[in-house]
């Protein structure tokens, strides 16, 4: 008996077979059990996922010669007959290689006639969207009047190519890409059922390779078999499929998480001596950055399942939610561009060099003097100057600066020069600097967060900066956030005070200034001190 490919062996012959589409199963079960057949059905999506295997059960549902029903017996000849492809009222068409207009009106010119065999009779009319606009205006009228033996199932991979008039006369099923987990599941489940040895990993290889796609997956997994002689090992399945051993992967993302250009550079450069997809490794680190960034707001969410789930969540400890945004943009980015690129070994490493180099810098510079301006005057004249609003000592780091090394501080510093040490950056920056210290004891620090910003409160920012005020502190603490007034002065109001205290003393710097009051008097000039701005970080 000659070989058959697992896509026709296994192939569901009933709604109970099928593997996922519940939402289009569940549909067609109800109609056909309570007998609220509709005259025309259209079933969109992807490819491999299931839109001509769902109508031929369909129509074997509708002809079974037990009875309509959502579970055909399958024995009877017309169920047999529609299994071998060979049953003479389920006429199937491709529309791709009829398009035009003569092939549709003669599909059509039997319609008014009566089933030969079966109950119904049932076009199955496959890329439906490749029709011609003539085919479609001929297809129209049946579908607006269609005999009551006749059922259209119309297939399509593109449903913004059909008409709105056609879309309007039929019911429309949507099935979806099929997940990962889902069909690694089934390629086990199959695979046992053939006496087959597989390796887990390179069953979730296969399943991220075939995209969503049932029989996509089934026909890598007969070349896998064939291309590992009978098993299916992860290593044999990476070099089928030309993917980057994950190793690799996470040594990358080591490298990113400690900022170490050098050391980036130099997986890649061992990666360059094997000839490597370069585009599918940046996928692959994509994929990775985004569970990642799951990882770092709910890390239960991480299925057990997930290829190095450790590692992962250590990395998500390890590296800052910015930073873990920023790669994943510019890797998204540099996706697309790198087909553009002289060589692909070189647009890969300036994509990964350009994660490190537009990475925020942590530490904030010292506190420069302020400084005022005033802008424009109104009336009869203009005004305009410049003078010292503030005072303060200390000159801003340079961005090209590596960041300062934390110092432990005492346990009683005060909670600014606290949050200040910590060095934090976008959200956990915003928890703290909103945050009032209301107690600290025996290791355990109470801090309270106005309802306002409540939203920035999450179980994971928490654990966060309990790990980093330990780190500034130089041990160990215990730190809980709670939701209510604070009694005392948070380092935002502080900053905000301050923020107010230097643009009032703009304002009178400005206002003031014998040469401005002359200015004023000489040319009748307005002075707007909305305009004025106290500058920072320039000198006298």
């Amino acid at each position: 008996m000659s070989y058959q490919v697992l896509a026709r062996k296994w192939r569901p012959r009933k709604f109970a077979e099928m593997v996922g589409q519940e939402h289009v199963l569940r549909a067609l079960i109800n109609a056909l059990d309570n007998d609220r057949l509709h005259h025309a059905y259209l079933f969109t999506g992807t490819r491999g996922v299931g839109k001509t295997t769902v109508a031929r059960i369909f129509a074997k549902s509708l002809n079974c010669e037990s009875g309509v029903s959502a579970e055909p017996c399958g024995q009877c000849t017309a169920c047999t007959e529609i299994d071998e492809g060979r049953f003479v009222d389920l006429i199937e068409v491709d529309a791709a290689s009829r398009t035009k207009v003569e092939d549709t009106r003669e599909l059509l010119d039997n319609v008014q006639y009566a089933p030969t065999r079966g109950r119904y009779k049932v076009y199955l009319i496959d890329e439906v969207h490749m029709l011609s606009a003539h085919s479609f205006n001929a297809l129209l009228k049946t579908l607006e009047e269609p005999p009551p033996h006749v059922k259209f199932l119309l297939a399509t991979t593109d449903p913004q190519k059909l008409p709105a008039t056609v879309l309007s006369r039929c019911l429309q099923f949507n099935l979806k890409r099929l997940p990962i987990p889902l069909i690694s599941a089934h390629l086990e489940t199959l695979l046992a059922a053939e006496s087959i040895d597989a390796e887990p990993a390179a069953l979730r290889l296969l399943a991220r390779a075939a995209d969503g796609s049932m029989r996509d997956a089934l026909s890598l997994l007969d070349q896998a078999i064939a291309f590992g002689d009978g098993g299916v090992k992860e290593n044999e399945v990476r070099a089928m499929l030309g993917t980057i051993e994950r190793g690799h992967v996470v040594e990358i993302l080591s490298a990113l998480a400690a900022v170490d250009a050098s050391a980036v550079l130099a997986v890649v450069d061992r990666l360059s001596q094997q000839a490597p997809d370069y585009e599918g490794l940046l996928a692959e680190l994509l994929a990775s950055l985004q569970q990642i960034a799951i990882a770092q707001v709910a890390p239960d969410a991480i299925d057990e399942h997930v290829e190095d789930r450790d590692t992962l969540l250590d990395l998500a400890r390890r590296m800052d939610p910015e930073d873990v945004q920023l790669y994943y943009q510019i890797g998204l980015v540099g996706r697309r561009d790198l087909p553009l690129s002289p060589e692909p070994r070189g647009g890969l490493e300036m994509i990964l060099l350009r994660m490190l180099a537009f990475r925020p810098v942590s530490g904030q510079p010292a506190e420069a003097p302020a400084r005022a301006v005033g802008v424009r005057a109104g009336g009869g004249g203009s005004a305009s100057a410049a003078t010292t609003g503030g005072g303060g000592a200390g000159a801003a780091a340079k961005p090209a600066e590596a960041p300062a090394a934390r110092q432990a501080l005492s346990e009683d510093a005060d909670w600014s020069a606290l949050v200040e040490c910590m060095q934090l950056k976008g959200i956990l920056s915003e928890l703290a600097m909103n945050c009032a210290l209301e107690s600290r004891a025996d290791g355990h620090w109470q801090l309270s967060l106005d309802a306002a910003h409540q939203q920035l409160l999450s179980k994971a920012r928490q654990q966060q900066l309990e790990t980093r005020l330990g780190e500034c502190l130089g041990k160990a603490v215990r730190l809980e956030i709670s939701v209510r007034e604070a009694e005392v002065l948070t380092p935002a109001m502080q900053r905000q005070r301050e923020a107010e205290q230097r643009q009032a003393g703009a304002v009178e710097a400005i206002v003031s200034d014998p040469n401005v009051k002359a200015f004023q008097k000489t040319f009748d000039a307005t002075l707007h001190d909305e305009t004025i701005r106290p500058l920072d970080g320039l000198d006298s």
